[in-house]
């Protein structure tokens, strides 16, 4: 499994140019938090962030919350300081954006190494044709890739696309996505929902998401974080089912026999490995929002 394999079914950004977000996503029931450098925040407020973002991480108080940096482009006036000073500030991650090929993951990583970091895993932003293209060849550069970051906001702009209740510009990318975060076991993580008014579209998206195999939602406001918790969470009939496929195979192969039916359903091997991935997850989350409460 992912060394780096924990829940995401919720990743909130949040802009390091305010202060009183900041504080505010300390107590949100939020599984990970980007503290965010990148392209929401204005030009003259880029040094703000930075040195806003800086002293959060030295004040912590985050709780058992995942933080995440995400930094400005490597070839921005900004990306490589930003680099330079949150790398060893004890985030849990640094999120690249407009990762588009494996070089691109091997600069990000040189960018950390440069500035004394060979540890900390990274992130990636997919949100361009070239970057859904490339995907692939994105999640095998590195095995410090912690996760693959959705940004369909970007990516329908760039296909010249509209957004639609049912996402059909972008379904193929997101499928094409999470073939290459699974082939290379790297967590997924669908984009956000930038219609703040339509509740209901994004509840369909976060189940959709799900459906499609992804591991969570990143989202812009904490009123949506309810919605994407919900989805993403195993629910108490999963948890029944899948120990109940541990145990009918486990009986199964002692008596000889390489399938069974479970509720009308034929189990294999390879169920009973979804089953403790599940069960896994629901374990985490129960530790996670205890230790968060």
């Amino acid at each position: 499994m992912n060394t780096y394999f924990r829940p995401r079914r919720s990743m909130l950004y949040v802009p390091g140019c305010n202060q009183q977000y900041l504080e505010k996503a300390r107590s949100l029931e939020v599984d990970s938090i980007i503290l965010d450098l990148g392209d929401p925040i204005l030009l003259s407020a880029k040094e703000t962030s930075r040195q806003n973002i800086v002293a959060a991480l030295k004040q912590g108080g985050y709780g058992s919350r995942e933080i995440v940096v995400r930094v400005n482009d490597l070839d921005s006036p900004w990306g490589h300081d930003d680099v330079n000073a949150i790398a060893n500030l004890g985030a849990d991650a640094i999120l690249f954006p407009n990762i588009e090929s494996g070089e691109d993951v091997i600069a990000a990583l040189d960018a950390l190494e440069k500035a004394g970091n060979t540890d900390i895993p990274i992130m990636v932003m997919i949100e361009s044709p070239l970057a859904v293209l490339h995907a692939e060849e994105i999640a095998k550069a590195s095995d410090r890739i912690a996760c693959m970051v959705m940004a369909t906001s970007d990516l329908i702009s760039h296909l010249h696309a509209r957004t639609t209740p049912n996402r059909a510009a972008v379904l193929t990318s997101l499928s094409l996505v999470v073939l290459a975060a699974r082939a290379y076991d790297r967590s997924v993580i669908d984009g956000i929902n930038s219609n703040l008014k339509d509740m209901q579209a994004f509840e369909y998206s976060c189940r959709l998401g799900r459906d499609m195999g992804f591991d969570g939602k990143s989202l812009v406001h904490p009123f949506q974080l309810p919605y994407s918790n919900d989805a993403y969470t195993p629910k108490a009939m999963e948890v029944e089912f899948a120990k109940e496929i541990i145990k009918e195979l486990s009986a199964a192969n002692a008596a000889g026999r390489g399938t069974v039916l479970v509720n009308g359903k034929l189990v294999e091997h390879h169920h009973v490995t979804a089953a403790k991935r599940l069960l896994n997850l629901s374990d985490m989350i129960t530790q996670l929002e205890l230790n968060n409460d």
